[in-house]
């Protein structure tokens, strides 16, 4: 039944797709149901799994921030003890890079909700692909995902929970901070790593406020 849901919600934005898009039913629509977002159109030749190009390395990726503003830590670097991490480095976290157009920098806990959604919008994420170190995933793996992607399937009401603190802030550029916060399994650690960004905040500016320049490392 849940299935038989899911389809029938499919369909209702495939075939509006199809009127307002032209001919690609699978590009997403503007993304106007939330505040702040910003959403490239998501395309069915290019797969969410897509991983970096051999070769690549660390000096391709942009700063390791998550959406709080501080380190961002690991989604999963073992996916159910197949050997294979996540992210499009497959480092296992949700770095990306000017090779990463598709910007995999969503730390999701799977549903099953999702991966029927993804996969009849284009992107079969249950089945793996070797040829991309893609295990396939089952509900309740850890796994980097499009921002656009998440995006999509938020709208649609099928979202899967993330994990704050290993999402990259680039995926800021697609939604805000307080609906992914809404999303988040980890909100409460992630609340907490924002308070204390802010406590630090205050005292910078009351230093500066009182001319008193910031006790710099190693200063009692």
């Amino acid at each position: 039944m849940l299935r038989n849901l899911i389809i029938s919600t499919c369909v209702v934005q495939t075939l509006t797709l199809s009127v307002n898009w032209g001919s690609n039913p699978f590009q997403a629509p503007p993304y106007n149901g939330i505040q702040n977002i910003r959403s490239p159109r998501v395309r069915r030749s290019q797969p969410i799994f897509k991983m970096a190009v051999e070769g690549q390395n660390s000096q391709s990726k942009s700063p390791s921030r998550n959406i709080i503003g501080t380190d961002l830590r690991c989604c999963c670097d073992n996916v159910r003890s197949s050997g294979i991490g996540t992210g499009f480095f497959r480092d296992g976290l949700c770095s990306t890079g000017p090779a990463d157009s598709s910007r995999h920098t969503v730390c999701v806990r799977a549903t099953d909700e999702f991966l029927t959604f993804s996969k009849l919008m284009g992107n079969d994420l249950s089945t793996p692909a070797q040829q991309y170190m893609f295990p396939g995933l089952e509900a309740g793996d850890r796994w980097c995902v499009c921002a656009a992607r998440w995006v999509q399937a938020c709208e649609a009401g099928f979202a899967p929970p993330i994990f704050a603190l290993a999402t990259h802030e680039k995926t800021l550029s697609f939604i805000n901070l307080e609906t992914l916060l809404h999303y988040a399994i980890d909100v409460g650690e992630a609340e907490e790593e924002l308070k204390i960004l802010e406590e630090k905040r205050m005292i910078l500016e009351r230093s500066f406020m009182d001319g008193i320049p910031p006790r710099q490392n190693g200063e009692s």
